[in-house]
């Protein structure tokens, strides 16, 4: 443990950037993802279609295909992104197909008769899903959206592969240079990403509390 006590800084600098990665990419998946749910659900035909395209696609497409696809394939596009970028991108990309379909469940739970009855007293699409359909869509979404986003607290670690120094990054350059404390190193980061998993966790099951309460 002498190893990771006496480095405790490139230990808490590696974790820093694990967790901007994963509030960078969260939100904008959080974003994204609603938004391609909104449209898989909405009247316009080419929009669902591309909706539903998007999500079969990079469902089914591995992280790290996505990663190398935005190193390697965007640069040759002549797009030229910094590595955290480019790692959010991927991230993002990746994730907001799940919470695409996350978000379309919820928005499939609510009763029918909520979107006819805005739509009688002359509301629009946009407006309905604004102010009737994802306010209630959201409280039966807040598990498989943690659930989302827990996974993506541990896909961070994709970038690791690509020369970001987060925890993984810095756990491999531990064990490399300490072979004899291996084990105990593996330990010390695996108990940081558990922490950071359970503060979503705790997170999550608060919000649900208290939506359930407000019902």
């Amino acid at each position: 443990m002498d190893t990771v006590f006496s480095n405790f800084d490139l230990v808490l600098s590696a974790f820093r950037l694990t967790v901007e990665l994963l509030l960078v990419s969260g939100v904008l998946s959080l974003v994204l993802g609603t938004l391609l749910g909104a449209a898989r659900v909405g009247p316009i035909p080419v929009l669902a279609k591309a909706g539903a395209l998007y999500v079969t696609l990079f469902r089914n497409t591995p992280l790290l295909v996505v990663f190398v696809f935005a190193a390697f394939a965007l640069p040759k596009l002549e797009v030229r992104l910094p590595f955290f970028a480019m790692a959010c991108t991927a991230l993002t990309v990746y994730t907001s197909a799940f919470v695409c379909e996350a978000v379309r469940s919820g928005i499939n739970a609510v009763p029918l008769g909520q979107a006819e009855a805005a739509r009688a007293i002359g509301l629009t699409f946009g407006q309905t899903m604004r102010a009737v359909i994802m306010p209630q869509a959201m409280r039966s979404v807040v598990p498989p959206l943690a659930s989302v986003i827990m996974a993506l607290a541990k896909n961070t670690s994709v970038a690791a592969a690509f020369g970001l120094a987060e925890a993984t990054f810095r756990m491999r350059f531990f064990t490399n240079r300490n072979a004899d404390d291996r084990a105990l190193i593996f330990l010390t980061f695996a108990v940081g990403y558990i922490i950071i998993v359970e503060l979503l966790s705790v997170g999550a099951l608060s919000l649900e509390r208290r939506w359930k309460v407000a019902r």
